[in-house]
């Protein structure tokens, strides 16, 4: 269909979709998840299209996904998945949508004719020990895309023509990383320093630089915030003095993609206790404080521009409520230990 972004789109009706899924429930190894049923038949905007995944299994890096895209308003909220609460962009594949202007679509031929009771049992299965596992579009991404050169121009080239990057956008992340590069391995290290600052003033944004944490045991703080309430994203100084050397608090990391939205206010959106975990499918509580921000998703600006477009978890040490007058909350150091 080469859908572009801001392309209007209608969802199929289940039973056109089914056709075209093997007997697992999938298309190209991507899952058509139970959660995405309340979809069909409604009209959404494409977001982006998904040409370069995360490779959150095998972390293999990016990889090519083909006819792919995310639609505004469709998440997957866990329902079938045990009620993991990560929030994922649902991943629709071109074979299950039609053009919102066109009354009748195009019929599409059967593949194994897959029921709505096999995609609900495709959700689960059982390890050789008899663990329960999830299945789900997460945790099957590199069964369903292709490795992809980093250096492979075809890739910049798809983005621009399917409206996911602008041409401006594109120059900017490229000379602002050949800048951030020089930096590191070339003199004079102030006149790449004062570019990128000068650039980055240009686009009216913060001139932050990714740094390492340099703390052997990260301290916490407790806020007990709730959704709904307001917040402000410390600066980044504040939050990389809470890291160790993976750049992690108590074992989430802060991601580069977090970086622009240190200053910003934003509501929360949900405490997460749950989530799949995507290399092992295992249902995993998260017992110490993890936050998602209404609005706040990864861009894919420092990874290539993929669209994937996922919630970042906040440590609620990298937090304030809004109007805070600066007065720290109490933290106490834990050792950096993983999730």
């Amino acid at each position: 269909m080469s859908l572009r972004v801001g392309d209007r789109v209608r969802v199929r009706p289940l039973e056109e979709i089914l056709k075209t899924l093997d007997a697992r429930g999938r298309l190209d190894e991507l899952p058509f998840m139970p959660e995405m049923i309340s979809a069909c038949g409604r009209e959404f905007t494409v977001l982006r299209r998904v040409d370069r995944v995360n490779d959150r299994v095998d972390r293999t890096g990016l990889r090519r996904m083909r006819d792919a895209v995310i639609l505004d308003r469709s998440r997957c909220d866990g329902a079938s998945h045990g009620g993991c609460q990560a929030l994922c962009q649902s991943i629709f594949k071109e074979a299950w949508l039609a053009r919102a202007e066109h009354p009748v679509p195009e019929p599409i031929a059967s593949a194994s004719g897959c029921t709505e009771a096999s995609l609900l049992r495709a959700t689960q299965r059982k390890d050789p020990s008899g663990e329960l596992r999830f299945v789900c579009q997460a945790t099957e991404m590199k069964r369903a895309s292709r490795p992809l050169a980093w250096w492979d121009p075809g890739q910049y080239v798809r983005d621009l023509r399917s409206g996911n990057v602008s041409p401006g956008e594109m120059l900017r992340v490229f000379f602002l990383s050949a800048l951030e590069w020089l930096m590191r391995v070339a003199p004079p290290y102030r006149l790449w320093r004062a570019l990128h600052r000068s650039v980055y003033r240009l686009y009216r944004r913060t001139p932050y630089l990714e740094q390492p944490g340099r703390l052997n045991k990260t301290p916490h703080a407790e806020l007990h915030l709730r959704p709904g309430e307001l917040v402000r994203v410390k600066s980044y100084e504040e939050i990389l003095a809470t890291l160790d050397g993976d750049n992690k608090n108590r074992g989430l990391r802060f991601d580069v993609e977090m970086i622009k939205y240190c200053g910003g206010t934003f509501p929360v959106l949900l405490r997460v206790e749950q989530i799949i975990d995507e290399p092992s499918g295992r249902m995993i509580k998260l017992p110490r404080d993890c936050i998602i921000l209404e609005g706040v998703t990864t861009q894919g600006d420092h990874h290539r521009f993929y669209a994937q477009n996922e919630y970042p978890f906040w440590r609620e040490i990298w937090l304030a409520r809004a109007g805070d007058s600066g007065r720290p909350a109490p933290t106490r150091n834990d050792a950096a230990t993983s999730n």
